[in-house]
């Protein structure tokens, strides 16, 4: 545990972009005795909020003080920590504090997310003097320095997560939250709560699936997993062309699932999840697909138009006794709500753009989910998929994505190409991946994907096929697996430039 609360520390200074103590996630965790628990630290809506809020200006949702929700981050890895950590928690933060201070050299990810909002960066001064000093955004390889960020991270690491919630770090957070047309008080951070949840659990192939409930989508990952088990995947190299479909059609099934998900703490969706879980209604879903076609979107019975989530980084550790944790954080949007307030250096979420809008039907005529409307207090609609897997009741892998609504479909192929095409975890997480979320109705590949799939999926079957370049990095994949060998072997997605190690 110690090495998730350190490495989410650390993620959320280096890809500041997608990650931070301004956020918010959630964790899967495995102890070494075989309990598993999730924390959820998902943010919440502000007490003020309603769900017509951004009726007439969605763009209120994604930028500004009004897209703000309350950060969870900090008030999670404490609860993480004093339930399961080692180590005394000043010590997690110094080597991240001693970072920010002393700086490092900007890298590649980092490099070109400053160039896609370099205006803002070189035009706000909370901006400008921390990744455009000498007035332009800095490039691949300059030094970056987060003073005001490491005095904040050495606070918290001295007085807890109150100094966070309570003290003065929050008062100054919701200042310049409500000096940016917010509505986050005093009050919403001094009660925001993390909860200890219990995992929704599947079974694949004789292995035993942990991962996340409501409001993240670990239930329609056990439910596209549930879909395809009984296809045989992978037995049979003449099916490849059928089974890269049946793929597609499994997805677009599980996205319009997900539509009717969202807080189970103002919706009582027991029912919907068990229903949505079951190996029987995955019978039903197989029973619907055609090896032959594809169908237009109410083929797949959506209830309700989709929320396509964005942003989000990823860790999955074990350690020396079997203790797992696949962790999942976010700002949501890239840069979250643009809003770094420069005294403490914390970038804040926007979150709020993770819940539906009431009134604003999509392309394909759905209303938004009345599930996912803001209210007081409620957690919005996540992608996250924090999962670990048990074979024979012994630890086996802890995985997870980042990439918003594609984080799905990336863990689910991860998993497929480890558990049914026999690959390493290297090449399950390096092979190239499709993605379907229904709504568009479009098969996105990423190049290098075989061409004669692709064209069997445009040509033969119909579908509406683009491509991208990997290097776009839609979605990335971390993860941790014990091989048959009895090593542990670690992977991290190079899309994005990542590198396991272990100690």
């Amino acid at each position: 545990m110690d090495a998730a609360v350190a490495s989410c520390l650390c993620i959320g200074l280096i890809n500041s972009f997608s990650a931070g103590i301004g956020g918010g996630g959630f964790m899967t965790i495995r102890l070494p005795n075989g309990t598993v628990e999730v924390i959820d630290f998902r943010e919440t809506a502000p007490a003020a909020s309603t769900p017509l809020m951004y009726k007439h200006d969605p763009i209120l949702a994604q930028k500004g003080g009004l897209s703000v929700a309350v950060p969870g981050e900090i008030r999670g890895l404490e609860l993480a920590h004093q339930r399961h950590g080692r180590l005394p928690w000043q010590r997690l933060f110094k080597p991240i504090v001693k970072m920010a201070r002393e700086g490092w050299a900007v890298g590649p990810e980092l490099a070109r997310r400053l160039q896609l909002v370099k205006k803002m960066i070189e035009k706000e001064p909370s901006w400008s003097q921390v990744f455009a000093p000498a007035g332009s955004a800095l490039r691949e390889g300059e030094w970056v320095k987060r003073k005001a960020l490491a005095k904040t991270l050495e606070t918290i690491g001295k007085e807890g997560a109150d100094a966070f919630y309570t003290g003065e770090i929050a008062q100054i957070i919701v200042d310049y939250v409500q000096a940016n047309g917010g509505i986050l008080t005093m009050d919403d951070m001094r009660n925001y709560k993390p909860l200890v949840k219990e995992p929704v659990v599947g079974f694949y192939q004789g292995r035993k699936v942990y991962t996340t409930p409501a409001p993240t989508s670990g239930p329609v990952l056990i439910s596209m997993l549930n879909i395809l088990e009984r296809y045989n995947v992978g037995k049979f190299k003449e099916d490849a062309d059928v089974e890269t479909h049946r793929f597609v059609e499994a997805m677009k099934f599980g996205f319009a699932q997900r539509t009717e998900l969202g807080d189970p703490d103002f919706t009582d969706l027991g029912d919907k999840i068990i229903n949505m879980m079951s190996k029987d209604t995955a019978a039903s879903i197989r029973a619907n697909i055609s090896d032959t076609r594809t169908f237009p979107v109410d083929y797949y019975n959506p209830h309700w138009g989709s929320i396509d989530n964005h942003g989000t980084t990823h860790l999955s550790t074990v350690d020396e006794d079997d203790m797992s944790v696949a962790l999942t954080s976010t700002v949501n949007l890239l840069f979250g709500s643009k809003l770094m307030e420069p005294k403490t250096g914390i970038i804040l979420n926007d979150e709020m753009d993770d819940f539906s809008i009431p009134g604003r039907a999509n392309a394909f005529g759905l209303q938004p989910s009345p599930f996912n409307y803001p209210e007081p207090g409620k957690r919005p609609l996540s992608s996250c998929v924090p999962t670990i897997v048990e074979k024979d009741g012994k630890f086996e892998m802890s995985l997870g994505g980042s990439g918003g609504s594609r984080i799905i479909t990336a863990v689910l192929q991860t998993m497929l190409n480890v558990y049914n095409y026999n690959q390493n975890i290297m090449d399950a997480i390096e092979n190239p991946r499709i993605h379907h979320q229904l709504m568009p109705n479009v098969v996105d590949i990423e190049e290098g994907y075989p061409t004669s799939e692709i064209q069997f999926l445009q040509d033969v079957i119909g579908h509406n096929v683009t491509t991208f370049n990997r290097l776009l990095a839609k979605a990335e994949v971390q993860a941790v697996m014990r091989e048959t060998d009895g090593f542990i072997y670690a992977s991290s997605d190079t899309r994005k430039h990542g590198i396991a190690a272990g100690y």
